[in-house]
């Protein structure tokens, strides 16, 4: 069975990209003049973006103009400026007025512009992030969580603005794939997983939206035959010691009662 490499773009967020930057200087002479050329001009900033680095960071969160949002920038590592967006929703009046985190933006190239957001409840759990993972402007991967844990991820791997794989979750392990490798807008090949581990393939050959074939993981397979077998041993050999339990106790009784009978006739 072939393998699959899937890139898992959705937490990007957490690992910024380090950038370094060196510049130089090359002198010429002309005309047996002995003078260089000037230095270059040192990097200046404007408006808080050093030159090259786009003003209008592409931001997808919720907040410009908005008086019950509040706004905080931080920079992360190898980052010339605040790379890291939060927004925090402003709630409650008075004493009870409290802030809390709502979308979470980060430039994780340090390009200029912000590349993958997550959105949050008012419980502090995740609840979608989008991701532009191959940094041309335009999102690629959706991800979906439940209870602050991932159920969903969705990719794009063509460019055509939306998903041809798509990977659910089951308490946090992947329990299936579905891919549309032919372009059609209908899944081709569908993955089935036990405990996070590939069980089976299925394909559609001739892409009338059905398998035409079922192509299982022999190794997975044989791993999930034999844990079945051990718990139904297990299961066995717990019920056979129990029933000897049992037998033993109702022995011991009647050999107690016997010889108690004996004493008594003497």
């Amino acid at each position: 069975m072939s393998t699959f490499k899937r890139p898992l773009p959705w937490d990007r967020a957490l690992a910024v990209v380090a950038v370094a930057s060196a510049g130089g200087m090359l002198g010429f002479a002309c005309g047996g003049s002995s003078q260089s050329a000037p230095p270059p001009k040192a990097t200046v900033q404007r408006e808080g973006h050093p030159n090259g680095l786009a003003i209008e960071d592409q931001s997808r969160c919720d907040y410009k103009g908005r008086a019950d949002r509040e706004v905080s920038e931080t920079v992360g590592p190898g980052s010339l400026v605040p790379n890291i967006r939060r927004v925090y929703a402003l709630l409650g009046e008075g004493e009870e007025r409290r802030r809390v985190l709502i979308c979470r933006e980060v430039d994780t190239n340090l390009d200029g512009i912000k590349d993958v957001v997550r959105t949050y409840n008012e419980r502090g759990e995740a609840l979608k992030e989008t991701a532009d993972s191959d940094f041309d402007g335009k999102v690629d991967t959706w991800v979906t969580f439940a209870r602050g844990k991932i159920v969903k991820v969705e990719v794009d791997h063509t460019g055509a603005g939306k998903p041809d794989e798509t990977s659910v979750y089951m308490n946090g392990k992947l329990s299936r794939v579905q891919r549309d490798t032919n372009r059609d807008g209908k899944p081709d090949i569908w993955e089935i997983y036990d405990d996070g581990k590939l069980q089976r393939q299925g394909v559609d050959i001739d892409h009338d939206g059905r398998v035409d074939r079922w192509d299982r993981d022999e190794i997975a397979l044989r791993e999930i035959n034999e844990k079945e077998k051990r718990d139904e041993e297990a299961a066995e050999k717990k019920a056979a010691d129990q029933e000897k339990r049992q037998k033993e106790e109702a022995l011991d009784g009647g050999v107690t009662d016997a010889r108690v009978s004996a004493r008594r006739r003497q």
